[in-house]
C-alpha cells in the first residue's frame, strides 16, 4: 500500500523543509506529500514556491483565504490519491520515522483509521503544559463517552485512513475541532479503529504552538454536535 501525508500548513517557515526531509525519510512507500498552505503570511509560501515547487512528490496547495487546520486538511484529503492517507503537522512534534507502526495495522488488515496515541506508552516525550494534557485527557473521555470507544488520545495529530474511508466524509468543521468531528464519523461508520503509542515532542507557545482554550471549548461542542445531532 502506498500512502498519501497531507500537511495543513500555516506560518510554519521554521521548519516546513526539515518536516517535508523527515517525511521523505519516513522508509514507508510514499504516494506523494500533500502540503497546504493555508494562507501562510510569515513567508512560508514564498519557501514552498521558491524550494519545494517542482519536487515531483510533492503537490503544493495554496488557500488564497485562512481557513484552519479543518479546511486545510478537507482540502488534502479531497485531493489525496493515496492507498493511506495520512495526517502531518508541518511543525516538528511529531516524528515521521514511526509511520512504519502507524501504518502496521492497516498492512495487516486489522484497521480501517489509526490513532497515534502520546498516552499509550511510545518514546520519549517531552514534558510541556500539564493544563494541555489534562484538556487532552477530559475531551477524550467525553468523546469516548459519545461514541463508546475507549481511545487514549482523540487530539492526536496522526491519524490514519484508508483512502476510500476518509473521500466518503466530508469535513464540516475549520479549526481544531477536525478532531472529535472525525472521531464521531468514523465511529458512526463503525470502522476498525487501532492506537499506537507514538513519541511527542511538544512545542510552547513561543515556539509557534497555536491552540488555545477557545479551541478546547469548541471541542466540547463538536463532540456533542457531531455525535448527537449527525
Amino acid at each position: 500500500m502506498n500512502v498519501s501525508v497531507v500537511i495543513p500548513c500555516y506560518n510554519e517557515k521554521d521548519t516546513i523543509l526539515e518536516i517535508l526531509a523527515a517525511v521523505k525519510k519516513s522508509g514507508v512507500d510514499l504516494k506523494e506529500i500533500v502540503v497546504v498552505d493555508d494562507c501562510s503570511k510569515d513567508g512560508t509560501r514564498d519557501i514552498l514556491k521558491e524550494k519545494v515547487e517542482g519536487d515531483p512528490l510533492v503537490r503544493v496547495l495554496y488557500h488564497e483565504k485562512n481557513q484552519g487546520k479543518g479546511g486545510a486538511l478537507a482540502t488534502g484529503f479531497a485531493a489525496a490519491s493515496g492507498d493511506v492517507v495520512l495526517v502531518q503537522d508541518a511543525d516538528l512534534e511529531y516524528d515521521p520515522a514511526e509511520y512504519p507502526r502507524l501504518l502496521k495495522p492497516i498492512l495487516d488488515g486489522k484497521a480501517d483509521v489509526v490513532f497515534g496515541s502520546r498516552f499509550a506508552g511510545g518514546d520519549a516525550h517531552r514534558v510541556v503544559y500539564f493544563w494541555h494534557m489534562m484538556g487532552n485527557r477530559f475531551l477524550t473521555l467525553a468523546s469516548n463517552m459519545m461514541t463508546n470507544l475507549n481511545l487514549t488520545d482523540m487530539e492526536t495529530c496522526y491519524k490514519l485512513f484508508r483512502r476510500e474511508i476518509i473521500q466518503k466524509i466530508a469535513i464540516e468543521e475549520k479549526r481544531f475541532g477536525f478532531e472529535p468531528e472525525i472521531t464521531a464519523k468514523v465511529a458512526k461508520m463503525h470502522c476498525r479503529i487501532y492506537e499506537v503509542g507514538i513519541s511527542y515532542s511538544g512545542r510552547t507557545y513561543e515556539e509557534g504552538k497555536k491552540i488555545g482554550w477557545r479551541d478546547g471549548f469548541r471541542a466540547l461542542y463538536a463532540i456533542c454536535k457531531y455525535n448527537l445531532f449527525r
